[in-house]
């Protein structure tokens, strides 16, 4: 089932790589408007300006690190200019990383607060004035938000904090008729992973996979799906929800 999403006007942070790219693609496709952007991998950013631009309508790429307000603000006058409103915005940027409790200093625990919690909470608190009646904010979580994992202190104290923020979000913006929901994706390798690094793959396979319900790692097109549901009239009632893309963990 494709879903025409004609006419919907789309932010997506941190798109330009891996399942953001994907998340962009998908909303063009489905004929959403998309500003999105990057902080420095110029060459995936121009990629997929190519690509976009194959695809017409409203697409815009814009520089900007969604952890800095100056940026933030820059990101959204961006929007304004290109797209008046913004219907849906997915705040997909974030980062990751492994260390020990006994490792993990200020520095790195606060960089990854920042990106993976505090994005959020910029770019929304910046993009209110644009969302309109009907508007669906989706934050991209995480599945170890519920299941944590050791070396993961930092990374899953961020995602769980997107689960709280986004049900006092749903809240808040509730009487806008605006929703807010989270998708907690599992472990994801790119489509292409198989084929370019078997190795990983089957590493990968091998440790998350099989812990899953369906026997395999979750896939960039699982979480578009999600994306296109939750940017779609079709969970017009779906608010303040986390929705497991996990294949049964």
């Amino acid at each position: 089932m494709e879903l025409d999403l004609s006419g919907r006007k789309a932010l997506v942070t941190g798109g330009t790589r891996r399942v953001g790219r994907e998340i962009v693609l998908g909303l063009a496709r489905a004929g959403a408007d998309v500003v999105t952007c990057y902080r420095g991998d110029a060459a995936a950013a121009d990629t997929l300006a190519e690509e976009l631009s194959a695809m017409g309508a409203k697409h815009h790429l814009v520089r900007a690190d969604v952890t800095d307000p100056d940026d933030v603000r820059h990101l959204l006058d961006e929007c304004r200019a290109h797209l008046g409103t913004l219907d849906v915005l997915v705040n997909n940027a974030g980062s990751f990383g492994w260390a020990a409790l006994s490792d993990l200093d200020t520095a790195e625990w606060d960089r990854m607060i920042g990106i993976g919690l505090g994005a959020a909470y910029q770019v929304t608190r910046a993009a209110l004035p644009l969302l309109t009646e009907g508007a669906s904010v989706i934050n991209i979580g995480s599945a170890a938000a519920l299941y944590g994992g050791a070396m993961r202190t930092h990374y899953t104290a961020a995602k769980a904090g997107v689960v709280g923020f986004t049900r006092s979000l749903a809240k808040e913006l509730g009487p806008r008729g605006i929703r807010a929901n989270v998708i907690a994706p599992g472990a994801i390798a790119m489509d292409d992973l198989e084929k370019t690094n078997p190795g990983q793959f089957r590493a990968l396979q091998e440790n998350y996979g099989n812990l899953t319900a369906l026997r395999r790692i979750t896939s960039p097109s699982d979480v578009v799906g999600a994306v296109l549901f939750l940017a779609s009239d079709l969970s017009s009632y779906v608010s303040g929800a986390t929705l497991d893309v996990d294949g049964g963990l």
